[in-house]
């Protein structure tokens, strides 16, 4: 079961015990690092386009989720893992559809957590998380980059779910210290803005496919998750009060119980 993350977070952002729950279940769990993020390649030569003219497509981003989902499918060949079960959050998502179309003998099954199509229709963030956004500057030094993930996850979190700031910071730190790079995250950032609108391509994915979202998300909105579930055929489409977008650890079982049981819908027999 291959883990693919979102803008501007390591691996570190699936949590240990997901991770470990989710192999509890008889799963092999990889989680890996995106390009330009954590221990991956950084492009440090490619400077950060400007986002405003991304959006208005008179910049090209250094690369794009294509690219992306090549790196992750790349890692399914060279790991000899064969068909895999993807599992994508936010960007991930995007990374993990883009999977599915490219090569959908490399996909058993397909999970698909806060994210959307791709089109500018659907799944929006609020007006509030857009200006934040682009008025955010690179944090300098490791305590305003935790206070910097803090405040944003505050805006973007699960109102319904207290979130535990201490794991948080902790989470934060140790992100920081093993590799820290804001314009690694701006160039995913372009790379999101300027992603395809797949909502077409996605009629043609015939693994099962499971599309869990927060009815409360600020940075994604359902709409993107209710879109992908009404195109993908035999999707099955799960939206949970009160989750914004993150993880909330009192979810985590449902989760797991959700994922795996898409997983079996490809692979009837327990994983061993």
């Amino acid at each position: 079961m291959l883990l693919v993350m979102g803008l501007g977070t390591q691996m570190l952002g699936w949590p240990d015990e997901l991770c470990e729950r989710l192999a509890g279940n008889g799963f092999h769990v990889i989680r890996f690092d995106n390009r330009d993020i954590g221990l991956s390649r950084h492009l440090d030569g490619e400077a950060v386009p400007d986002i405003v003219r991304v959006a208005l497509r008179r910049q090209k981003p250094p690369y794009g989720i294509e690219d992306m989902a090549s790196d992750a499918i790349a890692l399914i060949e060279v790991l000899g893992l064969g068909p895999a079960h993807v599992v994508g959050a936010s960007m991930g998502g995007f990374i993990a559809q883009t999977m599915a179309l490219k090569r959908p003998d490399l996909l058993r099954s397909l999970t698909l957590i806060m994210t959307s199509t791709g089109s500018r229709r659907v799944g929006h963030p609020s007006p509030r998380v857009i200006a934040t956004v682009l008025r955010r500057k690179p944090a300098v030094g490791r305590s305003a980059a935790i206070a910097a993930s803090l405040a944003m996850f505050r805006l973007i979190g699960s109102p319904a779910y207290p979130m535990d700031e201490e794991s948080h910071n902790e989470l934060a730190g140790r992100s920081y210290d093993r590799a820290y790079d804001p314009a690694g995250s701006g160039r995913q950032l372009a790379a999101t803005v300027a992603q395809a609108d797949r909502t077409r391509a996605l009629s043609t994915i015939a693994v099962p496919t499971l599309v869990m979202h927060g009815l409360s998300d600020r940075l994604v909105n359902a709409s993107g998750g209710l879109a992908l579930a009404r195109i993908i055929p035999g999707a099955t489409f799960i939206g949970f009060h009160g989750m914004g977008h993150d993880f909330p650890r009192a979810l985590w079982p449902d989760f797991v119980r959700e994922i795996t049981a898409n997983a079996l819908r490809a692979d009837p027999s327990p994983p061993s």
